[in-house]
């Protein structure tokens, strides 16, 4: 089932879908991207080509990877709400608040919602800064690029977290497990290949993550 196939059946479907960075190589590392998941090697698929940047590669990707996200999340938006989730969890053990250092610098208790149209608003800004995702080719990546992008992978990963644990059922009725299965994979072996996440971190989906990176 494609991306655009998942968004469409629900129109209420989170935000539009983000370009990648319109700087020359987005779209030729996009094609590359598209090329080799379409071969079904996602460890393949997840590898620095040879003889590209390694941030313009992270920035094509991040974009791609928000944007699965973002209309994964999106066909269970009638499903999760404040009332059935008035936090965001993923179990029983784990609790996600939110701040953004800027406007929120205390961490709030929020509905799962709520923390996700906190996320998608940020990482949105993140992406639209062209003074930390260039544009133009050419223009250097600031020295906290990496920081930013492992931030952004830190926070993806509560949603897949959340969507695991308290709406897997509801996925399993949209028969969206195998897309659901898929992107999470592509994403934990992303992540993996370029230390993007503390191991810490994955502990909510350890069950899922160990049998991935171990294939």
């Amino acid at each position: 089932m494609s991306l655009i196939g998942l968004g469409s059946r629900n129109h209420k479907t989170f935000r539009p879908k983000k370009n990648v960075p319109s700087r020359g190589k987005g779209a030729q590392l996009q094609k590359h991207i598209d090329a080799t998941l379409g071969s079904g090697n996602l460890r393949e698929a997840v590898k620095l080509p040879p003889g590209e940047d390694v941030n313009e590669w992270m920035a094509v990707n991040t974009v791609d990877f928000f944007n699965q996200v973002n209309i994964l999340y999106g066909t269970l938006t009638e499903f999760c709400t404040t009332s059935s989730c008035p936090t965001m969890t993923a179990g029983p053990k784990y609790e996600y608040r939110w701040a953004d250092g800027v406007t929120i610098k205390k961490p709030i208790e929020v509905s799962a919602p709520k923390y996700v149209e906190y996320l998608m608003n940020w990482i949105e800004a993140q992406l639209d800064d062209e003074m930390i995702f260039p544009q133009k080719l050419g223009a250097p990546f600031p020295t906290n690029f990496w920081d930013v992008v492992k931030t952004i992978f830190k926070r993806l990963f509560r949603v897949y977290a959340h969507i695991y644990h308290e709406h897997f059922q509801m996925i399993v009725s949209l028969k969206e497990e195998a897309h659901l299965n898929t992107c999470f994979k592509h994403f934990v072996l992303f992540t993996w290949e370029f230390r993007l996440i503390d191991k810490r971190e994955l502990a909510p989906l350890q069950d899922l993550v160990e049998p991935i990176l171990q294939l």
